[in-house]
């Protein structure tokens, strides 16, 4: 089976069912990255995924990685962390530092996945409300954080960043604490790694994810709710 490829001016995705077995997950090329188009990718359970001189590559695995926000493991050392008092959370206050702090690279080649294009289209789901940030601060420097899309009651990662031990398992922590109280049933991580599973996430058919994302997509989702006084800046506590 060849993947199809979409009209950069109207694409239209296909079943995310009929994705390759291999490449796992490919399902699409080309397109574009408008809001609209993202939106409705995203609402199918599909992503963009590419590196620089590639075309827009459109992916649905057979295995997603998910993460119900009640069943959040915490470890000792991160709970020490979660108690200490040299750190504060915020959520929407600095959306560009977050994105473009994750797409620093991070191998020796100077790899990175999040594009220019890419960062430029989620900044414009920001301004949209559609696309939201946790950051982490120290002495009022950025020192962790992570994005991703508020589709329904989902939420659907797309990358985290730490420049100090646990900040990023930090920000993970409140959205799952801040959104077992929002309303968020679940948050898609995508691609499964050993760091998501150590925090709790576990792997998901693709059949059961689309059931849950047809499910929850329409449904309301106060994410004014995270970081609101409301809810407090910092967990006093782990689960």
């Amino acid at each position: 089976m060849q993947i199809r490829m979409l009209s950069l001016e109207d694409p239209q995705f296909p079943d995310p069912r009929h994705a390759l077995e291999e490449p796992d997950g490919l399902l699409a090329a080309g397109g574009n990255l408008h809001p609209t188009t993202l939106l409705s990718a995203y609402r199918q359970g599909i992503f963009p995924w590419y590196q620089d001189d590639d075309p827009i590559l459109w992916w649905s695995p057979a295995t997603r990685c998910v993460l119900n926000p009640a069943l959040f493991h915490c470890s000792k050392s991160l709970s020490k962390s979660l108690r200490r008092n040299d750190y504060s959370v915020t959520t929407n206050k600095a959306f560009e530092a977050v994105i473009n702090a994750c797409s620093d690279p991070r191998d020796l080649e100077g790899g990175t996945w999040i594009t220019d294009e890419m960062t430029e289209a989620y900044i414009e789901l920001h301004h949209q409300g559609v696309a939201h940030s946790l950051e982490v601060w120290r002495d009022d420097l950025l020192i962790g954080g992570l994005y991703g899309l508020a589709i329904g009651n989902l939420f659907c990662g797309e990358s985290m960043f730490s420049r100090s031990a646990d900040a990023s398992k930090i920000a993970m922590a409140h959205l799952c604490r801040w959104g077992t109280e929002a309303g968020l049933e679940l948050i898609d991580c995508q691609l499964v790694n050993p760091h998501l599973l150590s925090l709790g996430a576990e792997p998901l058919s693709r059949r059961l994810f689309l059931k849950r994302l047809r499910k929850g997509r329409d449904k309301p989702l106060n994410w004014g709710y995270l970081g609101s006084e409301n809810s407090p800046q910092r967990l006093e506590f782990c689960w």
